[in-house]
């Protein structure tokens, strides 16, 4: 793995969902080249122990389909760090494997609450503060789902184009502030999200990826990196693409 020294001096990051994962491998990207980390995760053991080994500032656990909870770790953050200067929103869960005419109506709404609302209410926390500062980076992290649709994932998938939308929207709303708003869209690749879907589902996922392999948590951070840094300068409300060929658009 290519490592650029010094690429994040100075710089600040929060990365939600940092506990693992993307936003795990992320996390110790950035503090690898120079920035400060604080993780945003759910699980607070994952949390702590993530933030030790990644080398992160701190580590705040909390549900970030809470708003409330989303504000007072911005202001923890803030009096933390000082000021913000980029925002991964990596936290995501799958929901349930069913077609739409039987999909449970509790996980339905909490896939909507995690992966649409809760990166809304990080971008709503944490934009003000970049916007003052003149300067921000934010990656939120779709799905080629969010594009192509999985059959039996429709709350995923759903969330996903929204995020998708969400993020065209608040990037144009910023691009003359100085801050950059992109996101993400990876087909499958080894995490442990996989372990809340059955061995059939992400046999069918894999299936669609024209390199017939999943995707290493490696390449898709590389993306988020160069996306998160200063080199990603004239791009914004946009989409990229780790999907192995299986999107192109």
């Amino acid at each position: 793995m290519t490592f650029y020294s010094g690429r994040f001096d100075g710089r600040t990051a929060v990365v939600t969902g940092g506990a693992s994962g993307l936003g795990r491998e992320v996390a110790r990207r950035i503090v690898a080249e120079g920035g400060r980390v604080i993780l945003w995760d759910l699980h607070a053991d994952w949390a702590a122990e993530a933030k030790e080994d990644v080398g992160a500032v701190a580590a705040i656990p909390f549900n970030v389909a809470d708003n409330a909870a989303v504000e007072r770790a911005t202001e923890e953050t803030m009096s933390l760090l000082g000021h913000i200067d980029i925002l991964v929103n990596s936290a995501g869960i799958t929901g349930a494997t069913a077609p739409v005419d039987t999909y449970p109506i509790d996980s339905w709404l909490s896939v909507i609450d995690v992966n649409l609302n809760g990166l809304f209410y990080c971008c709503r926390a944490v934009v003000p503060h970049m916007v003052a500062n003149g300067y921000g980076r934010i990656v939120n992290v779709s799905s080629v789902a969010g594009k192509e649709g999985n059959p039996n994932a429709s709350a995923y998938s759903a969330s996903k184009a929204a995020v998708i939308g969400l993020t065209k929207s608040l990037g144009k709303e910023l691009a003359t502030r100085g801050v950059i708003a992109n996101a993400v869209t990876p087909a499958t690749f080894e995490s442990p999200i996989l372990e809340q879907l059955p061995k059939s589902q992400v046999e069918y996922m894999l299936s669609k990826i024209p390199m017939g392999r999943l995707g290493e948590v490696r390449e898709t951070a590389a993306m988020v990196c160069f996306m998160a840094s200063e080199e990603c300068s004239f791009t914004t409300a946009s989409t990229f693409d780790t999907s192995g060929g299986r999107t192109t658009f």
